[in-house]
């Protein structure tokens, strides 16, 4: 490694240990609002569903406890302890005769919040990434848009249509309301589409065919909730500092990083599940005699690449299951049971032969995925597919869960490989390729790579989307130029 490198990497580590002691006593002025704010770890923000979804009051919850909630809110939140409104946000609407689910109009709102909204393009400080989890300012005007009281509001993330697709973005709102801070008592996801509940817990008259007004009058800000939930994303920086040096999983290293896209991304189109999709151009999908084969054209493997890609494969050490195998699609995709999720993520299968793989491709096991009290970094594409995988994990399993949100479409483009201009996307000597930490195929042609926006290959950190996000909550100027250097673990505990 150069003298370059090792400058960058010994600025990012003195930067992250001075900026992770801050909070943990000593001089700081304890009438400062940051002073006020709770650090919370993966494990502390993660939720244990009841084995009978039935019972649950929050987190994942049914259509019948939703008819109970919205057919008589007074009543039940004061059951939940809880004196605002129910806000449903569902992110399409639903078929025909069930598009959405019927508000009162004055404590019980459906809004129609697509996915665009949950998301935004920021700058890491090291690479401008797309769909990441919004800013402060774009929080708070969702907050304004519908008028929702984060503290006091019961708010419920539904599909309308029940889809992976809309099961991804149900997730993204979840997962955006959830890192700045609202508690689980004040957040649920309804589980299954309007086309499976109408019938399942709701009937006919539960849906009318157009969604509440949004009224654009909401006062609050994410300020108001004093809790610092950023662990539930892991940047770049936070997921090379966990990386095995090779590309082997290691069961004793407190980390489990589930790629949960489709094994020929994962594998670079090295290998396929049955049924899948093996030519992004015709939609041909290719049989296997068992769950998993060979492609049929190996050296074929354009198919598997998304966003102008320079390069698929996957991060060192990944396990892969694809996002669809927790989701029930005769049922509206909704999750399927807590035991089946349960074994498939300590390494058991499902019906159909298919569980978590690893570099060799073949199934890791029993007792060979997640370990007792390993934190779980879950990724796909864009961190669209892995709102499904951190659902199943994180708000039904209960275990420690953090989101790699810049995704393979930022970490496959930290390659010194030349996008289509003919220029490479990071020098050699930058701490930020992520390629020298991936198993991978490079792109047949650089002409099919795209050009992507480099912030600053040798920037001292890629949190600055966390630190900026932290400098919000507090008022607080963001230090290092917007890039800074929070730490990845609260050192403080809690």
């Amino acid at each position: 490694m150069n003298m370059r490198i090792n400058k960058g990497w010994a600025s990012m580590t003195a930067l992250a240990i001075a900026l992770s002691l801050q909070g943990c006593g000593g001089d700081e002025d304890t009438s400062s609002v940051a002073s006020q704010i709770v650090v919370n770890t993966p494990a502390a923000i993660a939720q244990v569903s009841a084995d009978d979804y039935e019972q649950n009051v929050n987190g994942l919850i049914t259509a019948a406890t939703l008819k109970r909630w919205k057919d008589d809110w007074a009543t039940e939140r004061a059951k939940l302890g809880l004196k605002g409104k129910l806000v449903i946000l569902q992110v399409a609407a639903g078929p025909a005769g069930a598009e959405y689910i019927m508000p009162n109009g004055s404590t019980v709102f459906t809004y129609l919040s697509p996915s665009s909204e949950w998301t935004q393009v920021r700058t890491n400080g090291v690479i401008e990434t797309v769909q990441v989890v919004p800013d402060g300012a774009q929080m708070d005007g969702i907050l304004k848009k519908y008028n929702i009281d984060p503290r006091n509001d019961m708010i419920v993330a539904a599909m309308g249509n029940g889809s992976t697709g809309n099961a991804m973005a149900q997730g993204r709102v979840w997962y955006a309301l959830r890192y700045w801070g609202v508690d689980k008592k004040n957040l649920a996801i309804l589980n299954g589409g309007n086309q499976w509940i109408n019938g399942n817990g709701m009937g006919a008259g539960d849906f009318q065919a157009t969604a509440s007004t949004a009224p654009n009058s909401g006062t609050l800000s994410v300020k108001s909730l004093l809790v610092d939930n950023t662990q539930l994303q892991a940047t770049v920086q936070d997921l090379l500092a966990v990386l095995p040096s090779g590309n082997t999983n290691v069961k004793n290293d407190g980390v489990f990083i589930w790629d949960a896209r489709s094994l020929s991304q994962y594998s670079a189109g090295e290998m396929v599940e049955y049924g899948e999709d093996t030519d992004s151009d015709t939609g041909g999908t290719q049989a296997c005699a068992d769950a998993f084969c060979a492609p049929a054209n190996p050296n074929n493997y354009m198919w598997t690449f998304q966003n102008g890609g320079s390069r698929q494969g996957h991060p060192f050490g990944t396990l892969q299951l694809q996002y669809t195998h927790m989701l029930d699609a005769t049922k509206g995709y909704a999750y399927r049971p807590k035991s089946e999720l349960a074994a498939m993520l300590a390494g058991g299968t499902n019906s159909l032969g298919v569980g978590f793989v690893a570099a060799d491709y073949q199934l890791v096991g029993p007792g060979n995925a997640y370990q007792e009290g390993d934190t779980i970094y879950a990724y796909c594409e864009t961190t669209f597919r892995a709102m499904i995988t951190g659902v199943a994990s994180a708000v039904i399993l209960g275990k420690p869960t953090r989101f790699y949100d810049g995704a393979m479409v930022e970490w496959n483009s930290l390659s010194h490989l030349q996008d289509k201009n003919g220029d490479y996307i990071l020098p050699s000597d930058s701490p930020w390729r992520s390629d020298v930490k991936s198993f991978f195929r490079p792109a047949v042609s650089n002409t099919t790579v795209n050009a992507r926006t480099i912030t600053d290959p040798y920037a001292a950190s890629a949190n600055a989307v966390v630190n900026a996000d932290k400098a919000y909550k507090t008022g607080e100027a963001v230090t290092g130029g917007g890039g800074g250097g929070g730490a990845p673990t609260n050192p403080c505990g809690g």
